[in-house]
């Protein structure tokens, strides 16, 4: 569904499981901060909210989006990591970069899900402009990264 049908603060908890004793790795790029900052703050409460313990909570940052493949591999790697949520911004620009670096991630993260057999959540936001982007940023949209967090929760529900 395309979000601007949808927030991303609204999704189905009633399968949602105690996730006290789990470990979440968050991979966050530092591109865009001032986006992705607002993304991993969503993230993180919605984790709280549901019942993980602060401690429980690790966040790493990488340089850009594309990275965030190989951090979420470097985070499942970790025995006590039991899912991973990435976080990034692709803005659409003069070249085709976005489309580039949009399936890299997509393809690198599905990748990596199914190597580890862990949870990794897609929480990239991939707009045609900066606004778009702020809007799904704690915006008219709501907040991918709660999208993603709630992702995450309901396949350690699973």
């Amino acid at each position: 569904m395309a979000t601007s049908l949808k927030n991303l603060n609204e999704y189905k908890k009633d399968n949602f499981k105690d996730i006290s004793d789990k470990t979440v790795g968050i991979v966050v790029a530092e591109w865009h901060d001032d986006i992705t900052s607002v993304l991993c703050q969503g993230a993180v409460e919605t984790l709280l909210k549901h019942g993980a313990k602060k401690e429980n909570i690790f966040i790493n940052s990488v340089p850009g989006s594309f990275e965030l493949t190989l951090g979420a591999q470097f985070l499942a790697l970790q025995e006590e990591i039991d899912a991973v949520i990435c976080i990034g911004v692709v803005i659409k620009g003069d070249t085709k970069h976005d489309d580039y670096i949009n399936n890299a991630v997509a393809n690198g993260l599905t990748n990596v899900a199914l190597k580890f057999n862990k949870p990794v959540a897609f929480g990239l936001v991939t707009t045609n402009n900066l606004e778009q982007a702020l809007d799904r940023a704690g915006g008219k949209h709501g907040n991918k990264g709660v999208e993603a967090a709630a992702a995450v929760i309901g396949m350690l529900s699973f």
